[in-house]
């Protein structure tokens, strides 16, 4: 029916059918309609948004300061008062929400709403603020040179904790939290990374459950296990490099498509740089997002330089595709958020790969164990030689 009386195809109905071959076997190249990230509500310094609380407002760090951020657009202070939270505004102090998980290896639940926040300078920690707003140091942190990155374990191979990453010794380390503060080490050796972290949905693919952890100096996108193992899930393919590279994470939950909803990202404004930032929260539309083939359950990134933006398909090897390939003056840090408008309900949990608490407990009882045999051992050769002396 596309045919033409000489034989030929007509050129457009050509690349029409060229370019939905190229979409369906994976291959990165940019959709037809070309995408951007829209400028919505400004705020001055801001740099990380997470969340929803139960009341359904998103959490925003900005300048030092929090931040409540209702859907439609009102933006109150937080956590302002006596006992509240106020650092300095340089450092990237990024956070999650807790969105009431339970623990199984450590007994505890860490509470709903609980705001959870790095400290990348000294003292290296966690700061707890409470729904009401007061704020208590949660855990210290040591064997870091600082931290870059937190999310929640929202699936379970990690037992549902809080999930923080650090440089060390030009390599990136990955740490578990329980709801207690315990710690366990997942890597002192996974590859570097730094950002808006993300944890894989059961619904992608062999790396579900995984920590996903993008690189924005090599533009690569790695995914790390509970046990510790780094596998490069995709190369990027755009602009990389220091303050350019891919930066902020998330995945499309199950029924943003067919619900409606929207997706939020922080542009700051960073002075002398070629991405200046307009000190925005940045959104797109589930909308905009289904022009360009996005699917539930998919991965968006977003690049810290210009908001260039890919999405990563597994089926089964993973791909990237350019979904925004036109960089603009923003600046992106900390989280990417996509929020549908009535959330599917939560599928069910993976179990986790170990009981990472268990699993550091049996260790220090072989290792004590061990010692105490060794102990009793040497004193009964002692005591054996002391009496073949005196014969």
């Amino acid at each position: 029916m596309f045919v033409r009386q000489d034989g030929r195809v007509p050129l457009l109905i050509l690349r029409l059918l060229v370019a939905g071959l190229i979409g369906s076997t994976g291959v990165g190249l940019a959709p037809a309609a070309s995408l951007s990230w829209q400028p919505w509500q400004h705020l001055a310094g801001v740099f990380d948004l997470a969340g929803p609380r139960s009341d359904g407002r998103l959490v925003v760090a900005a300048g030092g300061r929090l931040f409540l951020m209702s859907l439609d657009g009102t933006i109150l202070p937080f956590a302002d008062g006596p006992g509240g939270y106020l650092v300095a505004s340089g450092p990237e102090a990024y956070l999650d929400v807790s969105p009431g998980l339970h623990v199984t290896g450590s007994s505890c639940d860490f509470a709903r709403d609980d705001v959870f926040i790095i400290r990348p300078s000294a003292p290296l920690g966690i700061t707890r603020v409470d729904p009401s707003g007061h704020a208590t140091n949660f855990t210290n942190i040591t064997g870091v040179d600082s931290l870059n990155g937190i999310v929640f374990d929202t699936v379970g191979r990690f037992d549902h904790r809080l999930l923080v990453t650090g440089p060390h010794n030009s390599h990136l380390s990955v740490l578990a939290i329980d709801c207690k503060g315990g710690i366990v080490a997942i890597s002192d050796a996974a590859p570097p990374a730094e950002g808006g972290l993300a944890v894989a949905p059961t619904g992608f693919g062999t790396h579900a459950g995984e920590l996903i952890a993008p690189d924005e100096s090599s533009g690569t996108v790695w995914a790390i296990t509970a046990s510790g193992q780094s596998t490069l899930l995709v190369t990027s393919g755009i602009a990389h490099g220091g303050d350019i590279g891919v930066e902020s994470a998330a995945f499309v939950p199950s029924g943003f498509m067919a619900r409606g909803g929207t997706a939020y990202v922080a542009d700051r404004a960073t002075a002398n740089n070629p991405h200046p930032g307009t000190d925005s929260i940045l959104r797109m539309s589930s909308s905009d997002l289904a022009a360009a083939s996005v699917r539930d359950t998919d991965l968006l990134i977003a690049a810290e330089g210009g908001a260039v933006t890919i999405r990563v398909r597994c089926s089964p090897t993973c791909a990237a595709t350019t979904i925004v390939p036109t960089g603009t003056t923003a600046h992106i840090e900390g989280h990417l958020l996509v929020l549908a408008n009535h959330p599917a309900a939560a599928p069910s949990a993976l179990a986790p790969v170990a009981d990472l608490g268990s699993q550091r407990a049996q260790t220090l009882f072989r290792l004590v164990i061990g010692s105490l045999v060794a102990v009793v051992l040497l004193v009964l050769v002692a005591l054996r030689l002391r009496r073949a002396g005196r014969r």
